[in-house]
């Protein structure tokens, strides 16, 4: 699941939801979505609470965004991560990152059954920082 290969494809995409990205620049939802958006990346925060995050337009879910997406990634609790791989399916995103500590292997299943590339347990920031 978290190969190298399915690593650099995802990174060749360019439209990341990050569900519950946090406006407190202090928590590693806000750096990590600021720092992939730095490094050429459309960044959509997905978080109900809020309409704008970093001077970004805020949606209530993944199914609420008007445009494409193509990676959803997740800074949510594991158990609630299946609705989520769920939505990511029905909006047609490609893949699935599921950032440190996020472990549902069910929601991981789902995802690749759908064709979705999937990375579970680990840090966009510093996997894309190792491949530069």
């Amino acid at each position: 699941m978290n190969t190298l290969s399915t690593i650099q494809k995802i990174f060749d995409l360019k439209t990341i939801a990050v569900v519950g990205m946090s406006p407190k620049p202090e928590r590693p939802s806000h750096y990590v979505s600021i720092y992939m958006q730095e490094n050429g990346y459309t960044i959509i925060p997905v978080n109900p609470g809020q309409n704008e995050i970093a001077g970004l337009t805020a949606y209530p879910s993944l199914l609420d965004i008007p445009n494409q997406v193509d990676v959803v990634d997740v800074f949510r609790r594991p158990e609630h991560v299946v609705p989520i791989a769920e939505a990511a399916i029905k909006i047609g995103a490609k893949a699935l990152w599921l950032q440190d500590h996020v472990i549902n292997e069910e929601a991981a299943q789902l995802a690749k059954d759908a064709g979705l590339l999937v990375v579970m347990n680990d840090c966009m920031l510093r996997r894309h920082r190792q491949l530069q």
